[in-house]
């Protein structure tokens, strides 16, 4: 079992930045796919951005067109961390944010809801314009 814990939400104004953090429990965590998904106030929950293993020491970085360019996820694994570098952010960047992992060796992309085994309790994220 894996528990997944999102940290670094809150209120910013347009243009500004946040840094979201998502702690992993358990020991393969460099093994695991691991994503972003945000769910905005009547909205559906969307994928944001996921990372996943390359090869090596690698790992690559697929994002939805909405942040390309503008958000960054990235991890550290010796610190079973997963991060959501966001800058200029915009007032429909305002969503509750929600990690995702699962264990996968996979070569595709996991960007869909249902790829996903764990989930966070999510963290707020505010954009005032």
């Amino acid at each position: 079992q894996v528990q997944l814990v999102e940290s670094g939400g809150g209120l910013v104004q347009a243009g500004g930045s946040l840094r979201l953090s998502c702690a992993a429990s358990g020991r393969t965590f460099s093994s695991y796919a691991m994503g972003w998904f945000r769910q905005a106030p009547g909205k559906e929950r969307e994928f944001v951005a996921t990372t996943k293993w390359s090869g090596g020491s690698t790992y690559s970085a697929d994002y939805a067109d909405s942040v390309k360019g503008r958000f960054t996820i990235f991890r550290d694994n010796a610190k079973n961390t997963m991060y959501l570098q966001m800058n200029s952010l915009k007032p429909e960047d305002t969503a509750v944010y929600y990690c995702a992992g699962k264990y996968s060796s996979s070569s595709v992309y996991q960007r869909r809801i249902n790829d996903y085994d764990y989930w966070g309790q999510g963290t707020q994220v505010t954009v005032s314009s």
